[in-house]
């Protein structure tokens, strides 16, 4: 069963709600650590698919997302605070009581900024670099903000439902596991599944929008094209996160930990 893991997950939620009350400034850094990892994920994945991109391979996608595993793994193992993965703690925990619903409002919403001013700071680090700037670099990039901006919105809607419920599942499942190759081999298998599906993640597109906008970037690409894509996005990753992940596994373990619970007192 599963009843190991969600503990953890109870656990993980209540670390994060200690270093919120001790210090907003440190969450919202963990938060930006969060979306800053993320960030390396993405110049690694569109740096590498970039190449077949350019001869219009069809490895394009399965190359770039075989690489954008690395950033699941610096999150889960250099720390940082994601708010697609707080949707399900914190839901979980609040459902368990753990946590007052006003609470989890407040540290998403803070989780959020901070993920924000993670991905601008990092957008402007590798502006800096000046490794992105060349057309023959940034093609496979800009091509893909290029979709996720003109996607319509319920389809946004939908692919974020899916999306965060994989991510979730992909920190999620690991915590069973007991040997480190183990969790890191799922980890990255399941971030292949969600990138080579399409889905949408709000953090990762968050990243990938600030990286472009600051480049040479064609009309395609705007504000309002963020604002198209993220707010349909971010409604639907709290969903896959908050009632796929959070209320169903609260739901169909209820018996089980009311069960352990009862045997506590």
């Amino acid at each position: 069963m599963e009843n190991e893991a969600l503990l953890q997950v109870e656990k993980l939620a209540l670390k994060k709600q200690k270093i919120y009350q001790q210090s907003i400034i440190r969450y919202i850094a963990r938060a930006m650590l969060a979306s800053m990892f993320i960030g390396f994920g993405v110049i690694v994945a569109f740096k590498t698919g970039n190449f077949f991109y350019m001869e219009h391979s069809p490895m394009t996608y399965p190359m770039a997302a075989i690489t954008f595993g690395a950033a699941i793994i610096l999150i889960s193992y250099g720390g940082g605070d994601l708010f697609t993965g707080d949707t399900f703690y914190y839901t979980y925990a609040a459902l368990r009581r753990k946590l007052q619903w006003t609470q989890v409002v407040r540290m998403w919403v803070v989780s959020y900024i901070g993920n924000i001013l993670g991905a601008t700071a990092f957008a402007l680090l590798i502006f800096l670099t000046g490794l992105f700037y060349d057309s023959s670099v940034n093609g496979f990039l800009l091509s893909v903000v290029a979709h996720k901006m003109e996607a319509p919105t319920l389809q946004l809607f939908f692919r974020a439902i899916l999306c965060n419920w994989l991510v979730c599942l992909a920190f999620f499942v690991p915590m069973s596991m007991k040997s480190d190759g183990a969790k890191m081999f799922a980890m990255m298998l399941f971030v292949f599944c969600f990138f080579i599906s399409g889905y949408e993640h709000s953090i990762a597109n968050m990243c990938t929008f600030a990286i472009a906008l600051v480049l040479d970037h064609p009309g395609t690409i705007s504000w309002a094209g963020v604002l198209h894509n993220l707010v349909p996005v971010t409604i639907g990753n709290l969903i896959g996160g908050g009632v796929l992940m959070g209320v169903m596994y609260y739901y169909v373990n209820k018996p089980f930990l009311d069960e352990e619970h009862g045997n506590q007192h």
